[in-house]
């Protein structure tokens, strides 16, 4: 039987590479709507303000026309597919870095919780749901850090959420930003 001390060393162990590998995978990111480039958004949209309810626009808008394939952006855990108010039809991914993607407006999503997703894989399609109601199909794309990152921090406006928030646009692999 195995002391204690070191069985309690074991689960430590164990802990410390569950929480750090996610630090290790390399996050190389793709433009997550089918077709898009990064003239299919406006780069200085992220963290733009005022922003209707939620103050700032935390993410960026990628156009494209609706029933156009949305996909995953990086590799990932599915952990969410569903409806969120003003995002509509949702997808959320946890991927490297413990970061978090959110995609939202969804037409409609293919996405099955708790699957291991693949940069490219389908998530669902382009659409308008939630606020994007009435406005022209896009998906509403958001990397939220689920460590703070201080040094982030700015003064104004929700200032702190900045901690917590990446810019997309700023991701996304060169070789898609033609």
């Amino acid at each position: 039987m195995t002391p204690a001390p070191a069985r309690k060393w074991r689960w430590l162990l164990a802990l410390a590479i569950v929480l750090l590998l996610p630090f290790a995978i390399p996050e190389r990111t793709v433009i997550p709507v089918e077709g898009a480039t990064a003239r299919d958004w406006n780069p200085q949209s992220f963290w733009y303000e005022p922003w209707g309810k939620s103050g700032g626009h935390k993410g960026i808008d990628i156009f494209a026309p609706k029933g156009r394939p949305v996909r995953s952006a990086t590799w990932g855990l599915v952990v969410f597919r569903g409806e969120l108010g003003l995002g509509g039809k949702v997808v959320a991914v946890i991927g490297p870095k413990w970061r978090l993607h959110y995609y939202a407006h969804l037409d409609e999503s293919s996405a099955t919780p708790l699957a291991l997703v693949k940069p490219g894989t389908r998530l669902g399609s382009n659409g308008a749901s939630g606020n994007a109601a009435g406005k022209p199909p896009h998906l509403h794309y958001a990397v939220l850090a689920l460590l703070p990152r201080p040094w982030c921090y700015a003064q104004g406006t929700q200032g702190w959420k900045r901690m917590f928030f990446v810019d997309p646009g700023k991701l996304l692999s060169p070789a898609d930003r033609h």
